[in-house]
């Protein structure tokens, strides 16, 4: 048993030797192409521009929502991060992705499998006679141990190695995305709440008012000063705005539902995580979005199609190393005996090595098809590359514009807001005094009404712009150098 054993140490010492030096001198053998990140020429600078502010080269956009100055998103955010479902399912592929890079990375290592077994058996009396004695009983006691090494003499594991690692490197970009996604998805639901809230009071003020007119006309009609024309209009004016607000707190519920959601709890459980409210949050102007260039690295759905680029790269020398002939090493040893007491002697045992070679010398040209597929799937993901560079690039430039031009519009609504008030304020007086009839009134007061309104839903417009803005400049994620917690 001694001295078999120490061969077959040396047998297999020499084979993992012969292997390693092999696969060390061939280290440079790699089929298929080198990755190299494309060159992409970006603006300078952004076409459109909140303020000079704005222009700044620096950004701090991973926590972008804390610079509205809302603890209530804060708080939303954060649970959002822990408890959605789509996190979730993104967080678990991140994990199968990271497990396949450690299935490729053991192609390039041996493979050992240890077998044992028990047979017994018995030569038929009737049978041809042979070495077996008829009707006596055999019994057998084997183990062993095979092991195979496959060397990646052309690089066709290492191209699929590389192309494993790039293919999961895609996926924590895709788990980034996923998080921008749901902030802004958050960011928009909360601020859809909160303007639907200032709506209603808005809707609430100016019934108030409303009914104050319609106790005015009541009292003028009453003392024979004006016809029971005006108070029916009043009462009908009155009565219209009441039936706008239940259609706002209709779509308040429906927002505040898609909350729930995305908080993975059930419609109707947000009621209670929005209860304090300092109404639509608008965040500072004085913040920096960076340059154009910076997207490369800040977007994670420009990370993942670059990522994706170079997996498929790769794809090319792992479909080219068909091509060449695959080399590997083998052995075996195993132990056989009758009884168990001298299985493990030396006379018992076994062996086999060598080495071995496999070469597809002909095959109708689907392995060239096959390189020519990959390769024209790597201009494909260069092409999505570009694309989503080019969508970046637009998704900023757009949100830029909107939120520009929303901000203007909301300040002359502001304006508007202001006149229609001081309006309302003099049309009263003079209908009082009899000076103007009541339709001036009612006017006025419908005009303030829609102006307040479309003033709330502006900045709750100018809020939503915003988070689209920091999403498009691919906030609430880490940059790539920083690890996704297992």
């Amino acid at each position: 048993m001694n001295s078999l054993s120490r061969f077959q140490l040396a047998s297999i010492a020499a084979s993992v030797t012969i292997g390693a030096t092999f696969l060390s001198s061939c280290n440079t053998m790699l089929v298929g192409r080198n990755y190299q990140s494309p060159e992409i020429v970006l603006p300078d600078t952004w076409h459109q521009s909140l303020t000079s502010d704005l222009r700044s080269h620096s950004s701090s956009l991973q926590s972008w929502w804390t610079k509205f100055n809302d603890p209530t998103l804060n708080k939303l955010i954060d649970l959002s991060s822990q408890a959605n479902p789509d996190v979730k399912i993104a967080l678990e592929r991140v994990i199968e992705a990271q497990e396949g890079r450690t299935i490729s990375r053991s192609g390039l290592a041996p493979t050992v499998d240890l077998d044992g077994g028990y047979n017994s058996a018995s030569q038929s009396e009737n049978s041809k006679p042979s070495s077996i004695i008829a009707g006596q009983n055999y019994k057998n006691w084997s183990t062993g141990a095979a092991a195979s090494w496959e060397l990646d003499f052309f690089g066709g594991v290492r191209r699929a190695i590389e192309s494993s690692d790039a293919t999961a490197e895609a996926i924590e970009e895709a788990y980034r995305d996923t998080l921008v996604t749901l902030y802004s998805e958050v960011a928009y639901s909360y601020i859809e709440v909160r303007t639907y809230e200032e709506r209603i009071r808005q809707a609430k003020n100016n019934i108030e008012n409303q009914r104050e007119s319609v106790e005015l006309t009541r009292e003028r009609f009453k003392a024979g000063l004006s016809p029971e024309l005006d108070v029916s209009q009043a009462e009908t004016n009155l009565a219209n705005s009441k039936a706008f607000i239940p259609q706002l707190r209709a779509e308040r519920a429906r927002s505040l539902n898609r909350l729930s959601s995305l908080l993975g709890k059930y419609a109707g459980k947000g009621e209670s995580l929005v209860k304090n409210s300092k109404g639509i949050p608008i965040p500072s102007s004085k913040t920096g979005i960076g340059l154009p260039t910076n997207l490369l690295r800040s977007r994670p759905d420009i990370r993942r199609a670059e990522r994706e680029l170079a997996a498929q790269t790769s794809r090319i020398g792992v479909a080219e190393a068909d091509l060449y002939p695959r080399f590997a090493l083998a052995g075996d040893f195993s132990f056989t005996a009758a009884n168990t007491s001298n299985l493990f002697d030396g006379a018992s045992g076994g062996y086999s090595f060598g080495p071995s070679f496999k070469w597809n010398v002909f095959s109708a040209g689907r392995i060239r098809s096959q390189v020519r597929i990959e390769e024209s799937r790597t201009k494909q993901a260069l092409y999505a590359y570009e694309q989503a560079v080019l969508h970046g690039v637009e998704d900023v430039e757009t949100s830029l514009s909107s939120a520009f031009y929303e901000r203007d519009r909301l300040s002359a609504l502001n304006d508007a807001v202001k006149s229609a008030t001081k309006t309302v304020d003099l049309v009263k007086t003079n209908y009082k005094e009899g000076l103007v009839d009541f339709q001036n009134v009612l006017d006025a007061e419908r005009t303030i009404f829609n102006s307040q309104d479309t003033a709330a839903t502006s900045k709750g417009v100018l809020s939503a712009a915003y988070v689209s803005l920091f999403k498009s400049l691919g906030g609430g994620t880490v940059m790539p150098e920083v690890a996704i917690q297992k």
